[in-house]
């Protein structure tokens, strides 16, 4: 944004504030925040600028994009929450509601990370047919040696792409960088502290505003915790170093356990069937898909991220052992491709990585043999790190034990293939001052599956609260009857 249309936009703030739909006149206006003109319904948009580098304020600024979603009770608002949905490359602007009396109590503003979304992103392809390549490369991993020189080869073609067209942004993406865009979006709506809920990646942002700026911590909920060591240090490919693949086998052994009966196929036999050759199925619109080991697992993966995915998974996998039986269809569109190497550059910014990516086939075969498949889908998540050439003098690596404020870890106790139990486990010990409270359940982030976890969130960012040490909570409903309580 330029800083004519940045002063045409604070002008026009008021008439922002009367186009959203939450009517949020008593709402204070943040100093500094761009309003726009136009939002999605129940919120109000609008931008910070931001440095580029706050190593060197002269190398211009930023913008990052942001939605307020108002505190239904703005007479007896408490102040408000800044959320995170994960990633790296994820859009959070438009954060949920959290839980209904957090959304009474507190305005609740999410935002997308620089690189991310609608704000300032990088832009790694300057020809339309150059997205084939980053569609081989894209959530997949090789089983043969021809194909790993193929995703290599590839790979390296879309960071060649990046390091020749995306830009300054690229080298100012990582999460120490997007942790002082958050303080200074704290600041900008008045709050002398941050309450903050982040899950997945969004936990290891809340981690490191923690011991960037312990003394500005007020309550921060951290859902799905990464392991801020793992994630930043080690001489492995950061995706082995945190291991989810772990989590894989457990998450899968709960969801059997809930299936019993209604699961009458043999996991392993799938698999082998699928790594002789892919398997066509007919999914629940007709149509024939054509379905790979490597498709098999991220969609398996998928669903295991989510325990009320259950059925879904049930009638996938048995799809795929009974071909009279209808597949669920696929859902999802297109990624937002800027956004997704946006994020990319923040993971390989903040991770210490090989630079040689012929060793990611080694460990990947060494994490098949812990989590069959989960492994080398989770390894070759890194794989562009090896050589894309990304670094930020911003970077923050530790120490990540500054005393804070309490702060709330979840996790889920049955397994998470995205953050596993025992890096949650390991970072309550890691932090200066933590709790952590764990849902009985597999799956990946724990706010709106239980009444408990819920309740907790709302007695933590009221009042400080925190459960008593080893409490665990209990999901609402059986995986495969939503109508039962558990």
């Amino acid at each position: 944004m330029t800083p004519r249309k940045l002063r045409a936009a604070t002008a026009l703030g008021a008439a922002a504030l009367a186009v959203c739909a939450l009517a949020p006149a008593a709402a204070a206006s943040p100093a500094g925040i761009a309003w726009e003109t136009s939002c999605q319904a129940g919120y109000e948009c609008g931008h910070l600028d931001v440095p580029l580098s706050y190593q060197d304020p002269s190398a211009g600024t930023v913008s990052v994009a942001l939605a307020r979603l108002p505190a239904t009770d703005q007479a007896r608002k408490l102040g408000t929450i800044f959320s995170n949905p994960g990633g790296p490359g994820s859009s959070g602007r438009f954060a949920p509601a959290l839980t209904p009396e957090l959304h009474r109590r507190f305005d609740i503003v999410g935002f997308d990370p620089r690189g991310v979304g609608a704000s300032s992103k990088i832009h790694c392809f300057t020809d339309p047919a150059q997205l084939e390549v980053l569609q081989r490369a894209l959530g997949t991993f090789p089983l043969t040696r021809a194909a790993e020189q193929q995703q290599i080869a590839d790979t390296r073609t879309v960071t060649d792409l990046c390091e020749q067209n995306a830009g300054p942004l690229a080298n100012h993406l990582s999460t120490g960088t997007i942790a002082r865009d958050l303080d200074r979006l704290r600041a900008a709506f008045g709050e002398p502290t941050l309450r903050y809920y982040g899950k997945s990646y969004g936990t290891y942002l809340g981690e490191t505003y923690a011991n960037l700026f312990p003394s500005r911590v007020g309550s921060l909920a951290l859902d799905a915790v990464d392991d801020p060591v793992r994630w930043s240090t080690g001489p492995a490919p950061m995706s082995y170093r945190l291991r989810g693949f772990e989590d894989g086998p457990r998450a899968l052994e709960s969801f059997m356990d809930a299936c019993g009966a209604r699961c009458a196929f043999r996991y392993d036999e799938i698999l082998d069937r699928l790594e002789a050759g892919p398997i066509t199925v007919t999914d629940t619109t007709g149509r024939q898909v054509v379905v790979t080991y490597q498709n098999a697992i991220a969609r398996i993966h998928g669903y295991l991220t989510d325990a009320r995915s259950a059925p879904q998974l049930a009638a996938f996998l048995q799809a795929l052992a009974d071909p009279a039986a209808l597949a669920p269809a696929s859902a999802g569109g297109p990624p937002d491709v800027d956004s997704l190497l946006g994020g990319g550059a923040t993971l390989c910014s903040d991770a210490a990585n090989p630079r040689d990516p012929a060793v990611w086939w080694d460990y990947a075969r060494r994490a098949d043999r812990v989590g069959r498949g989960f492994g080398p889908f989770d390894v070759y998540k890194t794989l562009p790190c090896a050589t894309w050439d990304v670094s930020d003098t911003g970077r923050y690596a530790g120490p990540w034990n500054h005393p804070t404020a309490p702060i709330l870890l979840l996790a889920n106790r049955q397994g998470d293939l995205e953050t596993p139990y025992a890096g949650a486990q390991r970072t309550e010990r890691l932090l200066g001052n933590a709790r952590l409270l764990s849902l009985d359940t597999y799956g990946h982030g724990s706010r709106g599956k239980s009444a408990c976890v819920d309740a907790w969130l709302d007695r933590y960012f009221a009042t400080g609260a925190v459960p008593a040490p080893g409490t665990l909570c209990a999901p609402d409903r059986d995986p495969f009857e939503p109508g039962r309580q558990r």
